[in-house]
């Protein structure tokens, strides 16, 4: 179904505006597509913060919401010719935040919780201007900072239900910060269609996200969708039969993996073990130097050694759910890319 034409983005094709009807609360082959479109389509689509637009004031900064009423996606989309096993690629070309965010805290969760004076059970919140490409804090002007927009919730349908909160196989809440613009982030469709939603925009989060938000916003974003067949994915190593081929490919895409102009990241989730998730992250990056690029597993593990960027999503520790590490790789002759094109 072809939406309203954008305004902001005139170049868009389609327009999936966030409503009642568009903003989810999980990630699930059970809802109704919001929109129809074939790949390569520009797709404007609006999305609402994290707190679903309810705390917009210091009146609002000691609100509690339970997880299940917290990060609502826009969608889904449903990608025309998307098959369970494909990969699909989504392209944000452009970001444009809200004028106003928020960034809370709390004594239960984060690294810094048992350092804050503010009573158990309530929130320090801190609103932000979010103008001509700046953060600002509100209460403390000289706090300013260039934004730096992204999307922490990007992911397709899976097989089951699974609410937007955590991070998994299917994308969802992977808080990464180089999913912003320019990237192309790369998940494997696991239901026709592939379904995918975005929301959770941060105008600005640090890795880690130790306080458990970054600046929370809605706001704008233009993105295309590409479909890669799996058919498509060459595997380099020899001898390798057509059923170990086909495990690979899904050993390689088990998590979202993005790329930037500079670097191809990878992903990996465990429950609250970060260190188990950075393991995963550097097995990821090196089956992908193996598989598309020729490396050995000796080479693989030098050249993460010496030029790979162990890194950290999400680690607001302490706290219960998903913790998500990434590994980023530079786009070097060697290995420009995650997928052998």
């Amino acid at each position: 179904k072809m939406s309203s034409p954008s305004q902001i983005f005139p170049s868009a094709e389609f327009y999936l505006p966030a409503t009642s009807e568009t903003l989810q609360y999980t990630f699930s082959a059970n809802h109704t597509p919001q929109l129809y479109v074939p790949p390569g389509s520009k797709i404007h689509v609006e999305t609402i913060d994290c707190y679903s637009g309810r705390i917009r004031s210091q009146k609002d900064a000691n609100l509690h919401m339970e997880a299940e009423e917290c990060n609502p996606v826009t969608g889904p989309i449903f990608v025309q010719g998307a098959e369970v096993g494909d990969i699909l690629a989504v392209t944000l070309h452009d970001i444009r935040p809200n004028q106003q965010g928020v960034a809370r805290c709390c004594v239960e969760e984060g690294q810094l919780g048992h350092t804050i004076n503010i009573e158990s059970n309530s929130y320090y919140a801190v609103f932000f201007d979010v103008v001509d490409g700046f953060c600002t804090m509100q209460h403390r002007r000289d706090v300013s900072f260039p934004t730096s927009p992204m999307l922490g919730v990007i992911g397709v349908a899976p097989e089951s239900p699974e609410r937007t909160m955590p991070a998994g196989y299917w994308g969802g809440n992977l808080d990464n910060n180089n999913n912003g613009i320019g990237s192309t982030i790369y998940i494997q469709v696991r239901t026709p269609g592939a379904l995918l939603s975005i929301g959770d925009m941060h105008a600005s989060m640090g890795d880690g996200e130790i306080c458990g938000t970054g600046v929370e916003i809605g706001g704008d974003v233009l993105l295309t969708t590409d479909i890669i067949k799996k058919c498509d994915i060459n595997v380099v190593m020899p001898t390798v039969s057509e059923e170990e081929r086909e495990k690979l490919i899904n050993e390689l895409f088990h998590y979202p993996v993005t790329e930037t102009r500079t670097h191809w990241i990878c992903h990996a989730v465990t429950n609250q073990d970060i260190s188990l998730a950075m393991t995963k992250a550097c097995e990821a990056a090196s089956l992908i130097l193996q598989t598309q690029w020729g490396f050995t597993p000796e080479d693989a593990f030098i050249f993460l050694g010496v030029q790979g960027d162990l890194g950290l999503c999400q680690n607001v520790h302490p706290s219960s759910g998903s913790v998500i590490a990434k590994m980023c790789i530079p786009r070097i002759s060697a290995c420009p890319g995650c997928i052998r094109k």
